[in-house]
């Protein structure tokens, strides 16, 4: 959505689901809204309960990208959203997607967990949450799987109060989750229905009678005696219980249980609360009056469920709201000059200058991305630092620059032609399909060694002098850089060119050491046969 320069207005689309361990389906199209979408979603807001967290599943999540988050960046990434953070405990996930445009107003992005299973030691329960200054207003995103079963609607409250008491993030403007302009609370809280028994509820469902059931629903009693509620709003329960579902169907609980329906799942939302001018507050108590003398208003245009999701036994709900506030931020951190076209090499730079109020970071780095990048850590390739202007030679992409836990700035593509002329500087880029899975499929095996063929022909025919580079830039995952580290090796010692530089994005320590350790085998091998 456009921004004016006196109220900011910002469409978000908050979906939670608990999927009870399954794969994702084929098709997410309905549930992301992509089929009726008016362009006015800035941010997509996913919450998952119940994500597949067995042991080996786990550790492939961890080496790879999760099964949701990938199929979620899939289907958004061709729309222009970039997944801005995500955070996973167990079987919690949390996904946070923007604009790419709207990347350099998002900032101070920041994450938390909290376990509350077997008493705060195991993760199958609590909370993870993602905050952000968006616009220049503090915003906290909140996702929570609460204990279940009838009899502990107090556990279930006792366990929020832990979440909200144990996240608190660094900065000063907002230390705590209520401390946020704007709270979303969702997941799946567990809240059940009191009182009426099975057969009432099931007749209240097919007679589309919901008011009956929503005088005893545990949540909305909650709401009167709680403190901890105070101030969070919900929109009106139009749509049948989500929970709980025989697999594969839209029937209710048939099985030997016969667990009674239930909202479940729900999406709630809070304003800050703030005290009138000249009114003392209590430090020790939150104020009761409710809105913010900043103006921030939150409409929700939409609060549904998917009954065509048939994969778990609970249904996904989705909401949709705008966010007005006035606008407090309209410039970027860094602004990037990027040339319209390239037609040689000498026109591939970057320039940039920074606001007055931009501190400079050893973090900060400029990026490489293809055009329809999925996130922050799918780039091409990146320059440390910003210090002088930068080179760059690959093909259509986009520039970005980013700080710790900020997209700084962010230019549209730039459109780049084959160049004239061979300039002093120039890149070779060497890499994988994103997040290209390790495998040695034939085909794998196969382009790995007609890279390696290529190499060779071109010092056989003496045609190499042409085709040599200032610097090999490789991306991917551990093992193709594996493979490229001895592409790089036969690329310096037939060039004789040892001022060639080996650059590669940056993984964990621990990646690093192997890596380092494995070049540094292939060197050696590889000396030893061209001596």
């Amino acid at each position: 959505m456009g921004v004016s320069l006196t109220t900011s207005s910002t469409g978000v689309h908050i979906i939670t689901w608990n999927v009870g361990s399954a794969t994702p389906p084929d098709d997410m199209t309905s549930l992301l809204g992509l089929n009726v979408g008016d362009g006015n979603t800035d941010m997509y807001i996913i919450g998952l309960q119940e994500v597949n967290s067995m042991i080996n599943k786990r550790l492939k999540d961890v080496l790879f990208t999760d099964q949701w988050s990938e199929v979620c960046m899939e289907r958004l990434s061709p729309f222009g959203y970039v997944l801005v953070t995500s955070q996973r405990m167990q079987g919690l996930l949390l996904l946070v997607f923007a604009k790419y445009f709207h990347l350099p107003f998002l900032r101070g992005v920041q994450t938390e967990t909290t376990r509350t299973g077997l008493g705060g030691y195991w993760g199958n329960k609590g909370g993870v949450s993602a905050r952000m200054s968006v616009f220049g207003h503090t915003i906290c995103f909140l996702n929570c799987h609460l204990p279940a079963h009838m009899e502990n609607s107090e556990q279930r409250m006792e366990d929020f109060e832990s979440i909200l008491q144990q996240q608190q993030f660094e900065g000063q403007a907002a230390t705590g989750v209520l401390d946020h302009d704007v709270v979303f609370w969702f997941g799946d809280l567990n809240f059940r229905i009191d009182d009426l028994d099975m057969q009432v509820v099931k007749s209240a469902i097919d007679n589309n009678k919901f008011s009956i059931m929503w005088e005893k629903d545990q949540l909305n009693l909650a709401k009167d005696s709680e403190t901890v509620l105070e101030g969070f709003q919900e929109g009106p329960l139009k749509f049948p219980p989500t929970y709980k579902f025989d697999i594969g169907t839209n029937t209710y609980d048939t099985s030997g249980k016969k667990r009674k329906p239930a909202w479940t799942d729900r999406i709630l939302w809070r304003l800050r609360a703030t005290a009138p001018a000249g009114a003392a507050v209590d430090a020790g108590k939150r104020s009761s009056i409710s809105g913010l003398t900043s103006g921030t208003k939150v409409t929700q245009h939409s609060y549904r469920s998917h009954m065509e999701y048939i994969v778990s036994d609970h249904k996904p709900v989705s909401s949709i709201f705008t966010l007005q506030f006035p606008y407090k931020v309209d410039i970027p951190l860094v602004t990037l000059i990027v040339a319209d076209e390239w037609n040689s090499v000498a026109d591939a730079t970057a320039k940039f200058k920074l606001a007055p109020n931009y501190s400079r970071s050893s973090w900060d780095w400029i990026g490489l991305y293809k055009v329809g990048f999925k996130h922050h850590k799918d780039y091409v390739g990146y320059v440390q630092g910003l210090a002088v202007p930068v080179h760059i030679r690959a093909s259509t992409v986009d520039v970005a620059v980013r700080a710790a836990a900020t997209v700084a700035a962010a230019v549209a593509p730039a459109a780049l032609h084959k160049p004239k002329r061979r300039s002093s500087v120039s890149l070779m880029v060497l890499h994988p399909a994103p997040h290209q899975q390790l495998s040695a499929s034939p085909q794998c095996v196969q382009q790995r060694a007609a890279a390696a063929r290529h190499l060779l022909l071109l010092r056989k025919t003496n045609t190499w002098r042409t085709q040599e580079c200032d610097a090999l830039l490789v991306t991917g995952h551990i093992a193709n850089c594996c493979v490229f580290y001895l592409i790089h090796s036969l690329y310096c010692m037939f060039s004789r060119n040892e001022k060639v530089q080996f650059m590669m994005p940056s993984f964990s320590g621990t990646a690093i050491w192997f890596v380092q350790r494995a070049y540094f085998a292939l060197s050696c091998f590889i000396k030893l046969c061209t001596l």
